[in-house]
């Protein structure tokens, strides 16, 4: 009889080992999942093919997410570092984000929301519950620096407003999620993808 607790005990504390590598797993082939509806060809035809030349929108400056906010909010700052989780964080937000301002001005028919956005958007929301999941228990305080652009985010009197075109939207998150979440591809690329000299046609398109 003890042995049998024992053995049980000794599985059950094997499992409660292995939930953070399978939810770890899990999040991975979500955010997979997501990169393959972000790459080049779909985002050229429904972000830039759909939409009259140099249509633009108006998004928050804290919106236009790219490589190079992430070079400066990294910046060494020994009394407030920035943490990695801090950046997801806001890449996730900015993104679920981005993808509403666009759905927001396309009509109900309009095939850049019904065979495209729609679905993309259900697919971070997917990778969203997996993602608190996995952080559900990390408490912390953000750096003054993270917290100034959360605060102007859901300040509904911000006026800080910029003209982007709906691709460039996407094309932000694609190359920042890559160099955020590089952990999951490192498998299928060894290329860093947070250098910021980004060439058209190379890697990252």
């Amino acid at each position: 009889m003890v042995q049998s607790e024992c053995r049980l005990l000794r599985g059950l504390l094997g499992f409660i080992c292995l939930l953070p590598v399978c939810m770890s797993t899990d999040l991975c082939i979500s955010l997979k999942t997501v990169r393959d509806n972000l790459n080049s060809s779909l985002r050229r035809r429904f972000m830039k093919m759909n939409f009259p030349i140099n249509y633009t929108i108006q998004v928050h400056y804290e919106e236009v997410f790219r490589l190079r906010n992430i070079s400066r909010l990294n910046a060494s700052n020994e009394e407030e570092p920035v943490m990695q989780r801090d950046l997801q964080d806001l890449w996730l937000w900015v993104s679920q984000r981005g993808i509403k301002r666009v759905l927001m001005v396309l009509p109900e028919r309009h095939p850049t929301r019904r065979k495209y956005l729609s679905n993309l958007e259900n697919l971070f929301r997917r990778f969203e519950e997996i993602y608190i999941k996995k952080n559900e228990d990390e408490e912390r305080v953000l750096p003054d620096r993270i917290q100034n652009i959360w605060d102007r985010l859901t300040d509904q009197y911000y006026e800080g407003w910029k003209s982007v075109t709906p691709k460039s939207i996407l094309d932000n998150c694609y190359r920042t999620m890559l160099c955020l979440f590089k952990e999951c591809f490192k498998e299928d690329d060894n290329y860093d993808y947070c250098v910021l000299n980004w060439k058209k046609g190379k890697k990252t398109t």
